[in-house]
C-alpha cells in the first residue's frame, strides 16, 4: 500500500475511492472522514506514478496500468477481510470505478463524479496538465529554457496517455446499456476541465441501471472538496444507504 494512501478501517462495509489525474488521494480526505464516521471502512489509493513529486513520474504509466491499480485495491479489501463493496472515482478515478463496476458483479454499487467516461467531448486535459507541469518543473527548481525543453517531450507522452485512456473509455461504452447496478453520478455546471455533458450521457447510456444524478450548481471539476464536497458526502452516504449490503 502506498505511504500516501488513505485507510480507515471501520464496519464491515467498504468503499473504494479513487482520485483524479495528475492528483492523489487528498481529493478523497474529506469524503473518506465523512464515509468513516457514517461506518464504512474506506480505502482511496494512489494510482501509480501519481503523488511523488516530479510530473515525468506519470509518464512510465498509462490507463491499464491505473485499471491495475484499482484491482489491486480491490483485491487488498478482500484480503482485509470485506466482501461488500461499493466504489467511486473522480474524473480519471471514475473510469476505472466504472471499469470495476462493469467487470466485478459482486461490486454493490457506485458511481462517478465528473469523469469523462464517455468518448466524443472535448476536455481542457492537455492545457491545464501542461500548466501544472511547467508549475510543478518552476517549484523544483528548474529554468525556463529548461522547462520549454522538457514541455517538448512531455506534449508527446501525455497524447500517448490520453489515447490510451480515450481508447480504453470508447472499448467500454458498448457495455453501459447492460450495466444494472445503482449507479450515482456527480456533476458540477462550472466544470472546466471536462464537457459537463458528458455526465448526461453517461445517464443516458446506462437504461438497465438505477441512476442517482446529482447535478451541483457553482461547482468546479474537484466536487469532492469544499463546499460542495459537503453536499457531494450527503449524496453519496444517502446513495449508499439505498444498496442492497448483504441482501439487506
Amino acid at each position: 500500500m502506498n505511504s500516501n494512501a488513505l485507510f480507515y478501517e471501520s464496519g464491515k462495509r467498504a468503499v473504494l475511492l479513487f482520485h483524479a489525474f495528475t492528483s492523489n488521494s487528498k481529493d478523497m480526505l474529506s469524503l473518506g472522514r465523512a464515509l468513516e464516521r457514517a461506518d464504512y471502512t474506506v480505502y482511496a489509493p494512489v494510482f501509480s506514478g501519481h503523488g511523488t513529486g516530479n510530473p515525468d513520474d506519470l509518464f512510465d504509466y498509462g490507463m491499464k496500468d491505473w485499471v491495475q491499480d484499482g484491482k489491486d485495491a480491490l483485491a487488498f479489501l478482500r484480503e482485509k477481510g470485506y466482501e461488500e463493496i461499493a466504489v467511486f472515482g473522480l474524473s480519471l478515478g471514475g473510469i476505472v470505478a466504472t471499469t470495476l463496476l462493469i467487470e466485478d458483479d459482486s461490486l454493490k454499487g457506485g458511481g462517478v463524479f465528473a469523469s469523462p467516461v464517455v468518448s466524443g467531448f472535448d476536455t481542457r486535459v492537455p492545457e491545464n496538465f501542461m500548466e501544472w507541469y511547467e508549475a510543478m518543473k518552476k517549484q523544483a527548481g528548474y529554468s525556463r529554457e529548461e522547462i520549454a525543453g522538457q514541455k517538448t517531450s512531455a506534449e508527446v507522452q501525455l497524447e500517448t496517455i490520453l489515447n490510451g485512456l480515450s481508447d480504453h473509455v470508447s472499448s467500454l461504452e458498448p457495455t453501459y446499456t447492460s450495466l444494472d447496478k445503482k449507479i450515482f453520478i456527480g456533476q458540477g455546471d462550472e466544470d472546466k476541465m471536462i464537457d459537463q455533458q458528458a455526465s448526461v450521457a453517461f445517464k443516458e447510456k446506462l437504461v438497465q441501471a438505477d441512476v442517482d444524478f446529482h447535478w451541483y450548481k457553482g461547482a468546479p471539476h474537484v466536487l469532492t472538496t469544499g463546499r460542495i464536497g459537503k453536499d457531494l458526502q450527503v449524496d453519496v452516504l444517502t446513495f449508499l444507504s439505498t444498496l442492497d449490503w448483504n441482501g439487506e
